[in-house]
């Protein structure tokens, strides 16, 4: 089987969405015309350096700064001793910000890699020598840093989500005929964008201006006028080209730094971190320890389902990476349990990282699911088809639209998983054992207040201007669709603009919620501009120009279980003599509403798919109990899929409307690769007999005959 692409190219036609298209900044990005924030030049423009803590937990005696201020080009050496004060009392679109915001403001030390100081100097080069240069001495004490499901201090955190019951657990596993009881773990991972962190900050005429690369231009902007008290219409930020991001591009020390040494020295400065230094100031996802318990009638339908999930946050941060929460819409059960613990260690804080909760936990259920089927004597598609829900399994809400089942039915035909003999262990190629799996996979369909602007211009043209975010996922793209759509106009005639958070107030680039919140906000727009044009009369210089604000249509959606959905279909070869695992080809076929552009959303769920193939066998982070610090911080320590690990991969998807939904856009962004792990797992299983509960599937667990989390 090999993938399938799409080459068609527009010729123009009014109707744009649902055609295939290239990038609009296409042609900018490959032939280097696009800039990006680490490679804007800017007139007097100084550079930051960050020097991190090199102990896991204590507080900081000094900072010995006199010898690397008289270092050449050296400007300014900032620590908790001499920054300026900023106010992190206040609660962000996120709630409670990261304390690490309070960069400079004490002495205490809470992890490897905490910020300690900033070097500033006329070049990069400078900053960094003097930086290295520097002496900084500690008061260190002991730390721990060991993740385990039983650690003491766990505990369930408090907030909606973290615990879901419903029926009685405990009497419905003892009445089940068939009980699956395992555990299952996932390591840290990180995101590990293509573009590291980079912002510029200066101040012009009162105005402070920063040149970022985020995921929510607002976001920032807002953040750093609460951090600095400043008048919000004082601050903007621009990020218009991201080299990836992931849930690791929100507000982050760099900018703050840019900000506070801009200040101090009246001139631009750009502070940007290094690949190592991303490992500590980034977040990354926690590592999981995950108990499913399912209990079965005979024939296999759910009786019970009950998921625990532990992870860790850091001392200064409460974060949850919520896996228990994958399978609240999925499958019908007379009771629930899912829950969510977390415990705090002398870590970094953890973040949101592509699918989080699903990516993790998918992994969990959806192996114990195959582990079931397995028992019950049930194909494992037809088990997911007997325990399919008429509502929401908990919430009892109605959905929006459900197509999972269409999903599997086009999926196993394509894939030919009739042909499937179930008994694990008999395909062979020579020394390769062959086997197949599959896997469910769904991601919330969530939407955010936006604004946005269309200008009608006087040339027969129109502008959109949008806080979006580009991340790499062709949003400009698919935003100059909707707008020709709308406006019924060729795409050409279309020129959009994003990435200002001067643009005003829209949703962030995150929780696949851009396409769907920015496209809602820019067809109403358009729905008004075009009765303002029927009007008749002349365009004037300036343009008409229509504001949309969607606050009120969003805040009046009816209640339902909105969600994308996925099947997961993988072939894998094992090396019995190496213990290599090699996929031979992947399929994910999708339910994920009205899709805008084909060219960019498959590339989408295959980038979501592809990461799924390096979580299930490659991505695992490493600490050092002694030091608490990262062991292999960079691309050759942290490995993850390269080219030669990645099959030919298909994806495609069926059709999924509601007519209830004003927009009918689902995002697409993450449920790539939620269940692409599990489908892995599953045909490791197929291939080999042996189930693999602890990712990665190393060649050594493989050898092992599933190996240990800690091994």
């Amino acid at each position: 089987m090999t993938a399938r692409t799409t080459t068609t190219t527009s010729t123009g036609s009014a109707s744009a969405a649902g055609a295939s298209f290239t990038r609009v900044e296409g042609r900018e990005k490959v032939t280097g015309a696009a800039r990006y924030a680490g490679e804007i030049p800017f007139a007097e423009l100084a550079h930051g350096w960050l020097v991190l803590s090199t102990i896991a937990r204590g507080r900081i005696l000094s900072v010995e700064s006199d010898a690397v201020r008289t270092m050449p080009g050296v400007l300014a050496v900032l620590h908790h001793g001499n920054a300026p004060r900023v106010d992190s009392d206040y609660i962000s679109m996120l709630g409670p910000p990261d304390p690490i915001v309070e960069v400079f403001q004490h002495d205490r030390v809470p992890f490897v890699g905490w910020p300690v100081a900033l070097v500033v100097a006329e070049t990069s080069e400078q900053a960094r020598e003097a930086a290295e240069a520097l002496v900084v001495r500690y008061e260190e004490k002991s730390h721990d840093v060991a993740f385990s499901a039983g650690h003491p201090g766990t505990y369930t955190p408090d907030g909606d989500g973290m615990l879901v019951e419903k029926g009685d657990l405990e009497a419905e596993l003892a009445a089940s005929a068939h009980v699956v009881d395992a555990e299952y773990t996932t390591p840290e991972e990180h995101h590990s964008s293509m573009e590291p962190h980079a912002a510029m900050a200066r101040w012009d005429s009162g105005r402070l201006e920063v040149v970022d690369s985020n995921q929510g231009s607002t976001w920032v902007a807002d953040e750093l006028a609460k951090l600095f008290s400043l008048d919000p219409a004082s601050v903007r930020v621009r990020s218009e080209h991201v080299g990836g991001a992931f849930g690791s591009k929100g507000v982050r020390v760099h900018q703050i730094l840019a900000v506070m040494a801009a200040t101090l020295l009246d001139r631009p400065v750009r502070v940007v971190l290094s690949r190592r230094q991303l490992f500590s100031l980034t977040g990354y996802r926690s590592p999981t320890a995950q108990r499913v318990r399912l209990g079965a009638d005979a024939d296999g339908r759910l009786r019970a389902v009950d998921h625990q999930s532990h992870s860790l946050t850091s001392t200064v941060h409460e974060f949850v990476e919520s896996s228990a929460g994958f399978g609240r819409p999925m499958y019908a059960s007379d009771a629930h349990r899912s829950v969510n613990r977390v415990v705090r260690l002398d870590v970094p804080t953890p973040t949101y990282m592509r699918a989080p909760g699903e990516a993790p936990g998918s992994f969990a259920l959806e192996s114990a699911l195959d582990e079931l089927a397995e028992r019950c004597g049930v194909d494992p598609i037809a088990l997911r088809a007997r325990n399919e829900p008429d509502v929401g399994p908990v919430s009892g809400l109605p959905f929006a639209s459900r197509n999972l089942l269409s999903a599997f039915q086009e999926g196993a035909r394509r894939f030919g998983w009739a042909d499937r003999d179930p008994r694990p262990g008999l395909r062979r190629e020579g020394r390769w054992l062959l086997g197949t799996g599959t896997a469910a996979a769904t991601f919330p369909v969530i939407v955010a207040p936006s604004t946005a602007a269309v200008t009608a211009e006087a040339d027969g043209t129109f502008t959109v201007r949008i806080t979006a975010a580009d991340v790499g996922t062709g949003a400009r793209t698919a935003l100059t669709l909707i707008a020709a759509e709308a406006l019924e106009v060729p795409q050409e005639r279309v020129h959009v603009r994003i990435g200002d958070s001067d643009f005003g107030q829209a949703a962030i680039s995150g929780g696949s919620m851009g396409t769907r919140s920015w496209g809602w906000a820019v067809t109403a727009a358009v729905a008004e501009l075009r009765e303002q044009l029927a009007l008749g009369g002349d365009i004037p210089p300036q343009g008409i120009t229509v504001r949309s604000d969607t606050a009120a249509a969003v805040g009046g959606l009816s209640k339902k279980e909105r969600h994308s959905y996925g099947a997961q279909f993988a072939e894998v070869a094992v090396d019995v003599t190496t213990g290599e695992v090699r996929v031979r080809r992947m399929l994910g076929m999708f339910a994920a509403g009205r899709i805008i552009n084909p060219l960019t959303a498959r590339s989408q769920f295959v980038g979501g798919m592809t990461w799924g193939l390096s979580m299930a066998l490659h991505e695992e982070a490493h600490r050092d109990q002694a030091t608490g610090g990262h062991v292999g911080a960079d691309f050759a320590g942290y490995h993850f899929a390269a080219n030669a690990d990645v099959p030919l991969i298909e994806a495609d998807w069926v059709q999924d409307t509601d007519a209830d939904d004003p927009i009918d856009i689902k995002g697409i962004g993450e449920i790539g690769i939620v269940g692409a792990a599990a489908a892995i797992a599953n045909a490791v299983w197929h291939a080999t007999g042996v189930r693999h509960r602890n990712l990665p599937i190393r060649p050594d667990r493989i050898l092992n005959g599933g190996g240990a989390p800690g091994a």
